[in-house]
C-alpha cells in the first residue's frame, strides 16, 4: 500500500492538488507547465539540459496514472448512484405508507366531528326542553313569593326577613319594585289601601337607597355606589340619584378664581369615576356638564358682564371676548369625553344658551364703541396740537372748486399756514389700527358664521371713515390748502412730508387689510365690496397726492424763478470787460443748483419705488424748461456765452443727481445749444448739423443763435434762410 502511494505521488497527488483542493480552478496549460517544470530534464532548472525522451516518458506515465485514477473515481460514483436510487425507493415507499395512514386518520376525524355535532344538537334540544319546563316553574315560584309578600301588605304586617333586615335592602328593593308594577294594574276601589302601602314602602326604600348612595359617595366606596345605582336604575328616583351624585361632585370643586379651569379638572376627575358607578356614564357626565354650564358658568358670566354692560363698553367687550374664548376652550377640552352621539351640537347649544343674549347685539356695541373710541383718539391728537379741525365741505360750491382745482391747478381761496405741521400722526394711526385689529378678532370669535363677513365689513367701514377720511384725507386737504402759490417767495413746502407720512400710514392700513380683514371675508360676496371700497379710497387719495405734488413742484419752480430773477444780472453774459472775467459760473447758478439738490434729496426721502423716478422726472423736465426759457432772456457776448456754457454744465451736473436718463439728455442737448453762442460764424452750420443738434427744429437753433451780440454784424441769419 505504501509502495502504491509512493508510485502515485508524482502524478496522482499532484492532480488531486489541482482537482480537489477547491482553492482555485483547474487550468490545463498551467498544469502541464508545472508538470514539465517538476520533471528532471524537462526544463532549465538547476542548469540541467533539456531531455525530451525523459519528458515524454514522464507524460506517458502520468497519463496512465490519471486513467487509473479516473476509473477508480468512476467506480465510486456508480456505487454512490446505486445507493442513492435504493434510498429514494425506500423513502417513496415510506411516504406512501404515511399518506395512507393520514387518510385513515382524516376519515376517523370526520366521523368524530359528525358524532360531536350530533351529540351537541341533542344537548341543545334537551336544554331547550329543560328551559321550557324550568322557566314556567321559576315564574310560578316567583309569583308565589310575590303573592306571599302581597298578602303581608294586605294583612298590614310585614313579617318577612327581607323587609325587616336592613342588610337585605337590595332584595327588598327588587321585590317592592315588582309589587309596585303589579299594584299599578289593580283596581283602585278594591285595593286602594294595599296600593298605598306598597307605594309608601316603595318610596321609603327609594329614599333609603339614595341615602345609602350618598353615604357611599362621601366615603368614596365606588363598589357600593355601583351596587346601589344598579338597584335604583329600575326606580323612578334614579334621576334623583344622578342629581345627588352631580351635586356632591361639585362640593368643594370651585374654590379658586378660575371657574373654567376648576370645571375642566372636575370633569376630568368625574370622567374617570362615572364609568365605574353608572351603567350609562355618558348620560351622567353630559348631565354634569349641562349643570356646570347652566348654573356655575352662566352665573359667573352674568356677574362679569352685567357690571360693565351699560357703563364701560370697552371693558364689556374685553370681558365678553375673554369669557367666550375661555368657554369655547373648555368646550374643546370636553370634546375628548364620551358624551353621546352628537357632543359637538350638545356643547354648542350649552354655549349658545349662556351667551345668546349678549351675542345678539354684539356688533352694535362693537361699532358704537369703535366709533366713539376712534373719534376720541383723533380729537385728543388735534387738541394736543391746539388745532381746531375745520370742516371739509361737500357738495355745491365745494365740489365746483375741487373740479376747477383739479383741472387748472389754481389755488382757490387763501392758503393756510400749517407751520410745518402735517397733521398726520403715526401714534394715532397705530392706536386706530390696534383698536380695529382687536375689533376684528372679537368679530371673528363672537359673530355667527353667517354674519361674520357683514360684521367685518362694518368694522372695516369704521376704519376707512376715521383713518382714511377723518385723518389721512383731512391731512391731505389741509396740506393742499397749505401749499403756497407758485409766485410766493421763500415758501416752506411741507406737502412732501405729508406725502411721506401718508405713504407709510397707507402701508400699515394695507397690511391690516390683508392680515386681519381678508381671512374673514375671503369666501363671501363682501370680498368684492371691500376691495372696491379700498380701491375707491386709494384712487381718491392718489388724486389729491398727485395734485399736491404737482402744485409743490410748481412752487419749487417758482422758487427757482425768484432766485434767478434776484441773482441773475444782464451783465453776467455781456460783461463790460471781456478780458477780466474771473468767475467759473454765475451766483444765480450756484444758488439754483443748491436749492435743486435739496429738493431732490427731499423727494427721495419722501417717496418710494417708482414714484421717486416719476416725480423726479417731472421736476427735471420743468427744471430744464425753466433754465431753457431763462437763457433765452439774455444777449451773449463771446465771453458771456462761455459763462453760460459753464452755468449749463453746472446745471447738467446737478441733473445727474436726478438719475433720470431723460433729464440728463435734455441738459446735454441744452449744453450743445449753448455752444452755438460761442462757435465761430464759419463753423456755425457744421455745429448745427452735429450729432446732438441735427434732430432739433431749425427754429430752436435759430432762436439760440439770435441771442448772440454779433448776430446782425456777422450776418448769421443767412445760415438759416
Amino acid at each position: 500500500m505504501c509502495k502504491q502511494l509512493l508510485k502515485e505521488r508524482p502524478a496522482v497527488a499532484h492532480c488531486k492538488e489541482f482537482l480537489f483542493c477547491g482553492q482555485e480552478p483547474f487550468v490545463a496549460d498551467e498544469y502541464i507547465e508545472r508538470l514539465a517544470w517538476r520533471t528532471p530534464g524537462g526544463g532549465s532548472r538547476g542548469g540541467e539540459a533539456f531531455d525530451p525522451k525523459r519528458l515524454l516518458e514522464e507524460f506517458v506515465n502520468h497519463i496512465q496514472e490519471l486513467q487509473v485514477m479516473d476509473e477508480r473515481i468512476q467506480r465510486k460514483v456508480e456505487k454512490l448512484e446505486q445507493q442513492c436510487q435504493k434510498e429514494a425507493k425506500e423513502f417513496a415507499k415510506k411516504v406512501q405508507e404515511l399518506q395512507k395512514s393520514n387518510q385513515v386518520a382524516f376519515q376517523h376525524f370526520q366521523e368524530l366531528d359528525e358524532h360531536i355535532s350530533y351529540v351537541a344538537t341533542k344537548v341543545c334540544h334537551l336544554g331547550d326542553q329543560l328551559e321550557g319546563v324550568n322557566t314556567p316553574r321559576q315564574r310560578a315560584v316567583e309569583a308565589q313569593k310575590l303573592m306571599k309578600y302581597f298578602n303581608e301588605f294586605l294583612d298590614g304586617e310585614l313579617k318577612s326577613d327581607v323587609f325587616t333586615n336592613s342588610e337585605k335592602i337590595k332584595e327588598a328593593a327588587d321585590i317592592i319594585q315588582k309589587l309596585h308594577l303589579i299594584a299599578q294594574e289593580l283596581p283602585f276601589d278594591r285595593f286602594s289601601e294595599v296600593k298605598s302601602k306598597i307605594a309608601s314602602k316603595y318610596h321609603d326604600l327609594e329614599c333609603q337607597l339614595i341615602q345609602e348612595f350618598t353615604s357611599a359617595q362621601r366615603r368614596g366606596e365606588i363598589s357600593r355606589m355601583r351596587e346601589v345605582a344598579a338597584v335604583l336604575l329600575h326606580f323612578k328616583g334614579y334621576s334623583h340619584c344622578v342629581d345627588v351624585y352631580i351635586k356632591q361632585c361639585q362640593e368643594g370643586a370651585f374654590l379658586r378664581n378660575d371657574v373654567f379651569e376648576d370645571a375642566a379638572i372636575l370633569c376630568q376627575r368625574v370622567n374617570k369615576q362615572v364609568g365605574e358607578v353608572f351603567s350609562n356614564p355618558e348620560t351622567v357626565l353630559a348631565k354634569l356638564i349641562q349643570n356646570i354650564f347652566e348654573v356655575k358658568l352662566q352665573s359667573y358670566v352674568k356677574d362679569q358682564l352685567e357690571e360693565h354692560r351699560k357703563s364701560d363698553a370697552e371693558q364689556y367687550l374685553k370681558n365678553l371676548y375673554d369669557l367666550y374664548t375661555r368657554t369655547t376652550n373648555l368646550s374643546s377640552k370636553l370634546m375628548e369625553f364620551n358624551l353621546g352621539t352628537d357632543k359637538q351640537t350638545f356643547l354648542s347649544k350649552l354655549i349658545k344658551s349662556i351667551f345668546i343674549s349678549y351675542l345678539e347685539n354684539y356688533i352694535e356695541v362693537e361699532i358704537g364703541y369703535l366709533k366713539s373710541r376712534s373719534a376720541m383718539i383723533l380729537q385728543r391728537y388735534y387738541d394736543s396740537k391746539n388745532h381746531q379741525k375745520r370742516s371739509i365741505g361737500t357738495g355745491g360750491i365745494q365740489d365746483l372748486k375741487e373740479r376747477i382745482r383739479q383741472r387748472t391747478n389754481l389755488p382757490l381761496g387763501p392758503s393756510i399756514d400749517t407751520h410745518g405741521e402735517t397733521f398726520l400722526s403715526q401714534e394715532v394711526v397705530v392706536n386706530l389700527l390696534q383698536e380695529t385689529k382687536q375689533a376684528f378678532e372679537r368679530c371673528h370669535r363672537l359673530s355667527d358664521p353667517s354674519d361674520l363677513p357683514k360684521n367685518a365689513f362694518r368694522i372695516f367701514s369704521m376704519l376707512v371713515e376715521f383713518l382714511c377720511t377723518e385723518h389721512i384725507d383731512y391731512a391731505l386737504e389741509t396740506g393742499l390748502a397749505g401749499i403756497p402759490s407758485s409766485d410766493s417767495k421763500n415758501a416752506n413746502l411741507y406737502f412732501l412730508d405729508v406725502v411721506h407720512q401718508a405713504n407709510t400710514i397707507f402701508h400699515l392700513f394695507d397690511k391690516q387689510f390683508n392680515d386681519h380683514l381678508m381671512p374673514l371675508i375671503s369666501s363671501s360676496p363682501k370680498l368684492s365690496e371691500c376691495l372696491q371700497k379700498k380701491k375707491d379710497i386709494i384712487e381718491q387719495m392718489e388724486v389729491k397726492l398727485d395734485m399736491g405734488i404737482d402744485r409743490t413742484l410748481n412752487c419749487m419752480i417758482g422758487q427757482m424763478k425768484h432766485i434767478l430773477a434776484a441773482e441773475q444780472k444782464k451783465t453776467d453774459f455781456k460783461p463790460e470787460d471781456e478780458n477780466n472775467v474771473l468767475i467759473q459760473y454765475t451766483n444765480a447758478c450756484v444758488k439754483v443748483c443748491g436749492y435743486v439738490r435739496k429738493q431732490v434729496e427731499k423727494i427721495r426721502n419722501s417717496m418710494d419705488g417708482k414714484n421717486v423716478d416719476t416725480v423726479l422726472m417731472e421736476l427735471g423736465v420743468r427744471f430744464h424748461r425753466l433754465i431753457y426759457e431763462h437763457l433765452q432772456q439774455y444777449s451773449y457776448s463771446c465771453m458771456g456765452g462761455m459763462l453760460a456754457i459753464c452755468d449749463v454744465a453746472e446745471y447738467r451736473k446737478c441733473a445727474k443727481d436726478f438719475k433720470i436718463v431723460l433729464v440728463l439728455q435734455l441738459f446735454d442737448t441744452l449744453h450743445a445749444l449753448c455752444n452755438l453762442l460761442v462757435v465761430a460764424p464759419d463753423n456755425l452750420k457744421q455745429v448745427c448739423s452735429g450729432e446732438q443738434l441735427a434732430n432739433l427744429d431749425k427754429n430752436i437753433l435759430h432762436s439760440f443763435v439770435q441771442l448772440r451780440v454779433d448776430y446782425r454784424s456777422a450776418r448769421l441769419a443767412r445760415h438759416f434762410s
